[in-house]
């Protein structure tokens, strides 16, 4: 999934951790211009050793819909959303997602992480024909910033291991959101990019 919709933003309150100024998600006007961020467009990835990053391209488009990191033994996708100067998209989204869950006959729980308000969500999973269908575990994760919003699910041990959820919280953590001066509606996606002289198709250590 890309855009997360496009009904006009509610006034909805952000929701992000009290430092997020200061530990993140950061802005790109709050990160420290001197350390050797991987640039992807409308996300910066600090790289550390054993994370791999892979691009979820669109296949019509074949425009960047997504970034995917590999690590501790989990994945975290994280999409950028434009989103209003005074109000946030978490609350809404978060709701949208845990409907969406429940029509594809899962179940999401609505919990208090370290960013605020999460949900787990058990997502059906088709295994080969005529097996049975079995479920995977995902947390959603969101933090509202200045003219943004920025997503995150959480799946592999990430998901249910405390160590490992530690590893990819502070990973999600250390992200930076570049948001820019273009105009965009609430909800759009904030344009991605592969970084120059990669490509999407395998993963890649940063």
């Amino acid at each position: 999934m890309s855009d997360v919709g496009s009904d006009d933003a509610a006034n909805w309150e952000k929701s992000a951790p009290a430092d997020r100024a200061e530990e993140g998600p950061l802005d790109e006007n709050e990160a420290n211009p001197v350390r050797p961020y991987v640039d992807l467009g409308g996300v910066k990835i600090l790289p550390r050793e054993g994370l791999h990053l892979r691009l979820e391209v669109e296949e019509e488009s074949q425009r960047v819909v997504a970034v995917g990191l590999d690590y501790a033994n989990s994945s975290l996708q994280v999409q950028p959303f434009a989103a209003p100067r005074s109000s946030g998209l978490w609350h809404e989204i978060r709701a949208q997602i845990a409907d969406q869950v429940e029509r594809q006959g899962g179940r999401a729980t609505e919990r208090d992480g370290v960013f605020g308000p999460e949900l787990l969500a058990e997502i059906p999973v088709a295994q080969a024909p005529g097996g049975a269908t079995d479920a995977r575990l995902a947390r959603f994760i969101g933090v509202d910033g200045p003219r943004w919003f920025l997503r995150g699910v959480i799946a592999g041990e990430g998901a249910v291991s405390p160590d490992a959820a530690s590893a990819v919280e502070d990973l999600f953590r250390s992200i930076v959101v570049v948001r820019g001066n273009t105009p965009m509606p609430p909800r759009d996606l904030i344009p991605l990019r592969m970084p120059s002289g990669s490509g999407p198709a395998a993963p890649e250590q940063i």
